[in-house]
């Protein structure tokens, strides 16, 4: 694996296990959001797990914001690890394998533009408890990026669309699979420790090239049943794209990349 940790800080405990829940957080270029992402993790009700905001090469002040932060909240378990091979993939499956590596019993995943509900973990444990292996969050866009309320309403109409035709899309079935097409949003996710490990995680691609949330379901899905939509598991995600793009160019993207941009990466 190609990563390295960033030295330990005030607040940086880049070397010691992790508390039983690991949240990574993959990180490019950042400073407008990722404090108010990690504010959102902060204000949790469950408390028992450690951040891992993954740097994926970032230019501006996104590393210094995320040292300040940690050192404003020592209480919390905030690791910085930087990881030089581009791409999303790569940047979340190193902050999952970190977990993985430092003894943590389950792992999340949320993105640094993206806000958590203030039960969002307490969520994810209860999923754990029932016995799901894997949980698929619910993704509802933010109201503070100035997108309409009938866009916004459009938004996850388009969500639940993608998600019924994920289900009999050809490249999601065949033999080997033990359940249905589970569409999983990759900054509202959790897995077993054990699971992630066994499914060999999420593949170390780019986004321009695969979209590797579905690529990581469609993984699970062949070892096991115990995976699913929790729609109580709410993560207010970025619309940026929506408003760059369009919500049709956007929605082509997301669907096999019908839809290719010159700049993936919109701040």
């Amino acid at each position: 694996m190609n990563h390295s940790s960033a030295g330990a800080g005030p607040g940086l405990h880049s070397d010691s296990a992790t508390r039983p829940l690991c949240i990574a957080v993959p990180m490019l270029n950042e400073e407008k959001l990722v404090r108010q992402a990690l504010e959102s993790l902060a204000a949790q009700d469950y408390q028992d797990f450690t951040v891992v905001v993954v740097d994926n090469g970032s230019t501006d002040a996104s590393c210094a914001i995320v040292e300040s932060f940690a050192s404003e909240h020592p209480v919390m378990d905030i690791r910085l690890i930087h990881e030089t091979e581009k791409g999303t993939g790569a940047a979340a499956d190193t902050g999952m394998r970190f977990g993985v590596e430092h003894g943590a019993t389950w792992l999340a995943r949320t993105d640094a533009d993206c806000l958590a509900a203030k039960d969002w973990t307490a969520r994810i444990m209860a999923a754990f408890h029932d016995g799901l292996e894997l949980v698929a969050g619910q993704l509802i866009p933010r109201q503070d990026e100035g997108i309409t309320a009938r866009d916004r309403r459009l938004m996850l109409v388009a969500v639940e669309v993608a998600s019924f035709f994920g289900k009999i899309r050809p490249g999601n079935k065949g033999e080997g699979y033990l359940g249905p097409y589970q569409m999983l949003p990759g900054c509202n996710m959790a897995i077993t420790a054990e699971m992630y490990h066994r499914s060999g995680g999420f593949p170390r691609t780019r986004i321009e090239d695969l979209h590797e949330d579905r690529a990581l379901s469609n993984r699970v899905r062949k070892l096991t049943r115990n995976y699913g939509l929790r729609r109580d598991v709410v993560v207010y995600g970025s619309s940026r794209r929506v408003k760059a793009w369009g919500l049709k160019n956007t929605l082509a993207w997301y669907a096999d990349h019908r839809y290719r941009p010159e700049h993936v990466d919109i701040r």
